[in-house]
């Protein structure tokens, strides 16, 4: 997917598609885990879907549920969901900067290399 140490540096438009394309995964990744949430949260815990938007989106950026769940299904289904927002926040993350950090690697390299000849 990326070039090699040895391969020159990509062009500018080549990288800003890959950008976009990293935050077009990182989006679709954020909309998938949300429609998980908001899923579970109405269907498991029966809250309306308002207020189960409200929930998933609130556990997906690390805030927390607002209201205390009713049942032991619904508690399961949020403690589980709360471990997997923790780990797709990890993911998402990897998945924007890792376009930006090769690149930075990648120059560095190619600069050093040029300097040490």
């Amino acid at each position: 997917m990326y070039e090699r140490h040895h391969e020159p540096l990509i062009s500018r438009k080549a990288y800003l598609r890959r950008i976009v394309r990293s935050g077009g995964l990182a989006a679709a990744s954020i909309l998938a885990a949300l429609f998980l949430g908001v899923s579970g949260y109405h269907w498991i815990e029966g809250i309306p879907w308002v207020d189960s938007i409200l929930n998933a989106a609130m556990i997906l950026g690390g805030m927390g549920p607002l209201g205390p769940l009713q049942s032991t299904a619904g508690k399961l289904f949020a403690g589980f969901y709360a471990l997997y927002s923790g780990l797709a926040l990890i993911l998402i993350t990897a998945i924007v900067f890792a376009p930006l950090v090769h690149r930075l690697l990648h120059r560095f390299h190619i600069e050093r290399k040029s300097r040490d000849q």
